[in-house]
């Protein structure tokens, strides 16, 4: 019989179709929940415990199946209601155990980490294994010269427009270029890109703002209707579009409808692209004045004080269906004919709607996703929120936030930067701000505890994006910090999302915007850097591995600063073992936990990405030589 210690580290179980017979099930359909554990363990009896109609009532669960030394365990349950939460009873003859998705536990715990399944919850299913590549468009690449702004065609808050004809000149800081500052990248260089992104491995883009608008960045909208004409307009869309859905590519677009520009039409302050007869600010009797927060004195709200972002009033139905509930609003047209996209990013989506005494977020969220559901039911619901969000991921608001919270920054600090918030504190941002490996797994395995399955295998990992300096471009971040974190942000569960030319060593710099917007450096050598090589394997590996795909997730190494992890079937799995340690450390991770296959003894001289490794299985366990800082990815 297997060790007590050891056979508690088999007992797994998931929200995945492995372990669910349907992870999204419809209203009063029958499911039928497994788990697994070591065939000789001690255990007798196996119950799923979870509330119907209020009420918590143990299920007995019958031994379905043996495979590879661990025995199946199943029971069928009907389930009525919204969300059914559940945790497995492990009865041996000296003791019960509590398992929940957060571990085993010798007393009965709480729910808040239980097993989730939702009813009548519609996942974008393309998104579990995606690839995404973010792209900033005024940044990647100039496809067409004759769109570019000219210089001093217009000005913006008093500011002249430039024209940056040096494609590879370093973006001034906002005190002197003021966001108008332009290298003329558009959507027709982003199609003639399409060959490079899809030899990189990318399946989805996700583009920074394209509709109309004064500044590089595009989140000052001035019209949500059309697309940019330095971009190309509309058409170059449709062409974009077409051209990406033809090479089995998706792509989401992003906007702001928190707040718009102060040029924006429906706004129109200063009269710089519309007529001042049109707008709400030179106009108290326009339709348009109810749709942001105006004083006596016609001074108004704006998004955290900034006067050039006025803040959109949720109060006004109008408005509403202006944004998303009629046929032609902001979100669906862009869903539907001819442009067909897959998806939304909302931009500052955690303020959204929020307002003091006007807390309407949980209102109108609900309505935005019917919406978009109702165009594309698999269109991905993508918003921003740099911290814990879980309130808004139970199957009817978002998909997935910007998972800065549970990608970025727990993988940034576990390599000693300091956070991005602690960062802005003067009475924090001297304090040594490293993780260790502990902590590290109890911040991952807390947060993904607390959301359903189906919600972590579409979660929106990123370590790098167009709010934050990129990772690599800190000097005091090694080359092995910097691999260590992709292979994390690669493996851990959800989609992977690249910033664009982070797999081309982008230059950059620290603490502004501006120093993560640098052009892309097409006279790179892109495609024979050694960074590059990493992201084109990682990308291969992520989608077209069922383990990263719907497969389980298990902390199975904690230790001073050297971390690792699983990805796994019952037939596939892979480790992550990453180093931010000043020390070599000896390691041993115990593979037989995954079946009896996985712990056959071999002798392994090279990961899955082929680095050079010192280790061996034996004895049912793994047995490594991490040096300082390294980091491998197995397959065994």
């Amino acid at each position: 019989m297997q060790s007590m210690n050891l056979w508690q580290k088999s007992v797994y179980s998931d929200g995945s179709k492995f372990y669910v017979s349907n992870p999204c099930p419809k209203k009063g359909e029958t499911v039928e929940i497994s788990i697994r554990l070591f065939s000789d363990s001690p255990v007798q009896s196996v119950f799923v415990a979870g509330k119907r109609n209020g009420a918590t009532l143990p299920e007995k669960m019958k031994k379905k199946s043996e495979k590879n030394g661990l025995s199946y365990y199943s029971a069928k349950i009907q389930i009525f209601e919204k969300e059914f939460s559940y945790k497995f009873i492990l009865v041996t003859s000296e003791k019960i155990y509590y398992y929940d998705q957060t571990g085993i536990y010798g007393h009965i715990t709480d729910d808040s980490h239980n097993f989730r399944i939702l009813t009548d919850y519609v996942q974008p299913e393309w998104v579990k294994n995606a690839v995404f590549y973010q792209i900033f468009p005024e940044r990647f690449c100039n496809g067409d010269d004759s769109l570019s702004v000219k210089d001093g065609e217009y000005e913006f808050d008093g500011v002249p427009v430039r024209q940056i004809k040096d494609w590879s000149s370093v973006p001034e800081d906002y005190e002197k270029a003021r966001c108008v500052d332009f290298y003329g990248g558009d959507l027709v260089g982003i199609r003639k890109k399409i060959p490079y992104l899809k030899k990189l491995g990318v399946t989805a883009l996700y583009l920074n703002p394209i509709f109309y608008a004064a500044t590089v960045h595009k989140y000052d909208c001035l019209d949500y209707f059309h697309v940019d004409p330095h971009f190309g307009g509309d058409q170059a869309l449709v062409d974009l579009i077409e051209e990406l859905h033809k090479n089995g590519m998706k792509i989401i677009l992003d906007v702001s409808i928190n707040h718009t520009g102060i040029a924006n039409r429906w706004f129109n302050r200063d009269g710089t692209f519309f007529p001042k007869t049109e707008g709400a600010y030179n106009n108290p009797d326009s339709e348009e004045r109810e749709y942001y927060f105006f004083n006596e004195d016609n001074s108004y709200h704006a998004w955290f004080g900034v006067p050039t972002l006025p803040t959109l009033n949720y109060t006004s139905e109008k408005l509403r269906h202006r944004i998303w509930k009629d046929k032609d609003s902001v979100v669906k047209k862009w869903l539907r004919k001819p442009f067909c996209t897959d998806g939304w990013r909302f931009d500052v989506a955690d303020v959204m709607a929020r307002k003091d005494e006007l807390q309407l977020h949980h209102e109108i969220w609900p309505q935005i996703r019917s919406s978009i559901k109702e165009e594309n039911p698999q269109g991905y619901i993508l918003a921003e929120d740099w911290s814990d969000c879980t309130e808004f991921l139970n199957g009817d608001e978002w998909d997935s936030p910007m998972n800065y919270f549970g990608s970025c920054r727990p993988i940034r600090s576990f390599y000693g930067q300091t956070d991005f918030f602690i960062s802005h504190s003067p009475e924090m941002r001297d304090i040594p701000a490293k993780i260790d490996a502990k902590a590290f797994a109890a911040w991952i395995q807390n947060y993904l505890a607390r959301l359903p399955y189906v919600s972590q295998q579409v979660l929106f990992n990123l370590l790098d994006s167009h709010d934050i300096s990129r990772f690599h471009n800190d000097p005091k971040i090694s080359t092995d910090a910097v691999h260590g974190a992709i292979k994390m942000l690669f493996t851990l569960p959800g989609c992977t999302n690249m910033y664009y030319g982070d797999e081309a060593d982008i230059d950059g710099r620290m603490h502004n915007n501006e120093g993560c917007r640098y052009p892309m450096p097409w006279n790179k050598d892109i495609e024979k850097l050694e960074i590059y090589g990493l992201y084109s394997k990682l990308c291969h590996i992520k989608t077209t591995s069922s383990a990263f795909c719907d497969g389980g997730f298990k902390i199975v190494y904690a230790e001073n600063s050297v971390l690792g992890f699983a990805r796994f079937t019952s037939d596939e799995l892979w480790l992550t073992v990453a180093s931010s340690d000043l020390e070599s450390r000896q390691i041993n991770i115990p593979v037989a936990v995954f079946g009896q296959s996985f712990a056959e003894n071999a002798v392994i001289q090279k990961d899955a990405l082929g680095t050079a490794v010192n280790a061996v299985v034996k004895n049912g366990q793994l047995s490594l030589t991490v040096p300082a800082g390294k980091s491998f990815l197995f397959k065994l």
